[in-house]
């Protein structure tokens, strides 16, 4: 028997063992993960780790009442347990109206399209610190820089097992690898730092060590000897580096969940106009090779792509089943969980569509113009929409840089830099959320 029907025998046994002892429904999640990481500084290794393990998830239903919980210990005693707790606990859960299996055709089937999701390569330790130390190497070709924070590369895999009491049985692979280095220039109150990454599910498709550290080196060259600008409302321009946090801050103002509480800036936006024509927004988790990639959702739910946002205008929300249930609409796939957690709604390979204009022609046609490269801290408020963080980046005149800056606030609101914005033509697809370089119009800096 394989190691495939063996894992689905189990999780069958579980669910079987559940419903006996007096729930109603229930479902299962096993979790198998591997992989290896290496790190250098400064020519040297710091450290290797191997973590790997697995993890089994129940989540059982007692009526309308729900409980989750994990185990990583698989002994029989463990698991029989984990299923007495599980039992005992939804009994005297709080009732969730809401919460319940999905089932019907609702359920993805058991055939798949080939996402690429999966590399089957396992790079030795001592590969990835020789990648590791290239890259470093390459960071520190540059003369300027006077310091390393390290560099690190890595791959990882992971198998899930889905099986529920209500038919549905799936499971997929995914991969993943990665290879990053940051470094400093400059001497005492004038150091700066910077750092590059590539994270991919291919070992093929990661950008060369060589590369990674160059563009590090480039990046933080380029922040050395900063000023403030003055205070006042300036034209702000997001680095396609950063600009994918406003969908971050986007795809949470529309999650069902804060939609069902009344908790976001966004809870009356629907098919209302939330950003400027021609933009487009959407969710795609059948992206070849995405990092958020996956053939069905947490709750067994076929995964299909989604236009989040049609020219401009809101056409749907993130749902998992308990929030559609509760806002009297349809899931639409979107569920995510813990092993120990029920379903949440979340993003998967989200990404706002290039528009026309090539990121340097926009600089260039605004004239002067606030270019943030780095944001710091989380001044942002999903229910009112306020906006308000520190920021780094460049001026630019004439589309070319003028000086760095740091140590200046940009503040606004989530609406009007939505309906405000234009984005341009650079977009890349680097991480699970992904945006063009975008323009936000003006906004208040708080500086010199």
């Amino acid at each position: 028997m394989s190691n495939l029907d063996n894992t689905f025998n189990l999780l069958d046994d579980l669910i079987k063992q559940t419903l006996k002892a007096g729930c109603d429904a229930a479902e299962a999640v096993f979790v198998s993960h591997d992989g290896v990481s290496a790190s250098v500084r400064h020519g040297r290794l710091e450290h290797i780790e191997r973590p790997s393990g697995t993890a089994l998830g129940l989540r059982a239903f007692c009526g309308k009442r729900q409980t989750s919980l994990s185990t990583s210990d698989l002994s029989g005693k463990a698991l029989k347990k984990l299923v007495s707790e599980a039992v005992q606990i939804a009994k005297v859960s709080p009732e969730d109206p809401y919460c319940g299996l999905i089932e019907g055709d609702e359920l993805a089937s058991n055939s798949h399209k080939d996402l690429e999701i999966f590399d089957s390569a396992q790079p030795p330790a001592d590969d990835l610190k020789e990648m590791a130390l290239r890259a470093e190497i390459a960071a520190l070709e540059e003369k300027a820089i006077t310091n390393s924070e390290g560099a690190g590369a890595g791959w990882s895999k992971k198998t899930i097992y889905f099986l529920t009491s209500k038919g549905f049985r799936g499971s997929y692979s995914s991969s993943s690898f990665s290879l990053s280095v940051a470094v400093i220039a400059g001497q005492g109150a004038g150091m700066e730092r910077d750092y590059e990454y590539s994270t991919t599910r291919f070992l093929a498709d990661l950008k060369t060590p060589e590369e990674i550290g160059r563009k590090a080196a480039e990046r933080t060259v380029k922040r050395l000897n900063p000023r403030k600008i003055k205070t006042g409302p300036v034209p702000v321009i997001f680095s396609r580096r950063i600009s994918a946090s406003l969908l971050g801050h986007f795809s949470g103002a529309i999650n069902g969940q804060a939609i069902a509480r009344g908790t976001s800036f966004l809870k009356d936006a629907m098919e209302g106009q939330v950003f400027s024509r021609g933009i487009r927004i959407i969710d795609d988790p059948l992206r070849k090779r995405g990092l958020a990639s996956r053939p069905f959702d947490a709750e067994g739910v076929a995964a299909e792509p989604l236009v989040m946002v049609r020219d401009g205008i809101l056409q749907s929300w993130l749902l998992d089943a308990p929030s559609a249930r509760e806002l009297k609409l349809k899931t639409t796939g979107h569920a995510a969980r813990g092993l120990a957690s029920p379903p949440y709604p979340a993003p998967t390979n989200f990404y706002m569509e290039n528009g026309t204009l090539s990121a340097p022609g926009m600089l260039k046609e605004i004239g002067s113009v606030f270019l943030v490269t780095e944001l710091i801290g989380m001044g942002v408020n999903l229910v009112t929409g306020d906006y308000s963080r520190g920021a780094t980046g460049f001026w630019i005149e004439g589309g070319e840089i003028a000086h760095p800056v740091n140590e200046v606030t940009i503040a606004g609101n989530l609406k009007d830099m939505f309906l405000n914005l234009t984005p341009a033509s650079d977009l890349e697809f680097k991480n699970a959320i992904n945006a063009p370089t975008v323009l936000l119009g003006e906004m208040m800096v708080a500086g010199a």
